[in-house]
């Protein structure tokens, strides 16, 4: 009788690269609000940050044409119809006055894969990233897909939730080779006025790294702060900058899935390829949608922007009211994040939270509104919370969290 041979060893089912991803926090919550809200239960939903506005009419009717034209039914390049990059770069001018080329120009599945796209163009193994925190979730998973390291540089409400260079240098190795800069900020909202974007470009020429801007949120700054594009406010920095822009936040776009990177004319060849192999060209319906878009003017964005900017004025006056919590006024993009570590360890209807992760539970459980911890953006004792929905909610959804909590 023969030995039995010998087992080997139980392989993981899921890789420890796929495994290691923490799911989309903001997206958890809003999808936790969406199925309490369809079992019956009044939730009112703070998590997602999209526009509760439909889509502006002539965007969705270029949509409509689209559909029948049979143009549209067939692969188009994978980098993105030659009429929308074009579209992009008149756009980007006007808007910003950064001028590029169409070969700079890499329409993508929406802002999420321009990020990961250039994220894995431009890392090697082991890069490290300098990043503000409280940052985007998406952020540093994006990076470690990409096989970098996240370096958090933490900036909190005492200093406006904005970092300094020197804050940056003193993070900085000689791995040190991207910093990703996100002004308008989401969680935050917070806004580089012109003088520290220049400063931070500066900094970013003197050590030679790059940089990946992130202007999602590009036309949503309030109080008329000016600030600036980093490659317009220091044009040095362009030829290791890669900006990130989409149609999401400003046209309430979010289901459509259109994004762009903008960068040096190698590295966007570079991330095409990779996306030629990934998903080929982005939906050609929604590419169409987005050209009429990014071509037409600013009217619907405008007044979009002056909902906003009442909303972003009732929820600060209102969180301000509950014992407990400091939230300094937003300059941009739709988000108050305010600082709860006053309300942990306090009592609240036979519960103590001790985190902001647990308050955000009671608040669910017991108030029926959703919002997200800070934990999820790298910096706990934060609750963040999108304005981005409407006026009634958003007053209705405050009460409940200000009776609450007393």
């Amino acid at each position: 009788m023969t030995d039995a041979a010998p087992s080997s060893p139980a392989r993981a089912r899921v890789s420890a690269r796929i495994g290691g991803i923490a799911e989309s926090a903001t997206l958890a919550v809003d999808a936790k609000a969406k199925a309490l809200k369809a079992a019956g239960r009044p939730v009112i939903g703070f998590g997602a940050g999209e526009p509760d506005f439909p889509t502006p009419d002539y965007i969705v009717e270029a949509a409509v044409a689209a559909c029948r034209d049979p143009r549209n039914h067939r692969y188009t390049p994978a980098g993105g119809i030659p009429e929308l990059k074009a579209a992009i770069v008149g756009k980007t001018r006007r808007d910003s006055g950064y001028s590029v080329e169409a070969a700079q120009v890499l329409v993508t599945n929406g802002g999420k894969q321009a990020i990961y796209e250039a994220f894995a163009t431009i890392l090697d193994p082991g890069d490290e990233v300098l990043l503000p925190a409280p940052y985007w979730t998406t952020y540093p998973e994006a990076i470690r897909l990409a096989g970098g390291v996240p370096v958090e540089v933490l900036a909190d409400e005492t200093q406006d939730y904005k970092v300094t260079p020197e804050q940056l240098e003193a993070a900085r190795t000689d791995r040190t080779k991207v910093l990703l800069f996100n002004s308008p900020s989401n969680p935050t909202g917070a806004v580089y006025d012109r003088a520290e974007v220049e400063a931070i470009g500066r900094w970013l020429v003197e050590h030679d790294l790059w940089v990946l801007t992130d202007e999602i949120y590009e036309h949503l700054v309030y109080d008329g702060l000016q600030t600036a594009s980093l490659p317009v406010a220091v044009p040095e920095v362009a030829d290791r900058c890669i900006v990130v822009n989409g149609v999401a936040k400003t046209y309430a776009m979010t289901g459509w899935r259109v994004g762009w990177l903008l960068g040096p004319a190698d590295v966007v060849k570079a991330a095409t390829n990779l996306q030629s192999h990934a998903t080929s060209n982005v939906s050609n319906v929604a590419q169409r949608a987005a050209l009429a878009a990014v071509s037409g003017d600013l009217s619907a964005v405008e007044e979009m922007k002056r909902a906003f900017d009442r909303r972003r004025r009732t929820i600060v006056s209102m969180l301000g009211e509950v014992d407990g919590v400091v939230c300094p006024e937003p300059q941009g993009a739709f988000y108050a994040y305010p600082s709860v570590k006053g309300l942990l360890g306090r009592t609240v209807d036979g519960v103590t939270p001790r985190t902001s992760a647990e308050l955000a539970g009671l608040l669910l459980d017991k108030a029926e509104v959703a919002a997200v911890p800070g934990e999820a953006f790298g910096s706990p004792g934060y609750l963040r919370f999108s304005y981005a929905l409407g006026d009634d909610d958003l007053v209705e959804g405050i009460t409940r969290l200000q009776k609450l909590l007393g």
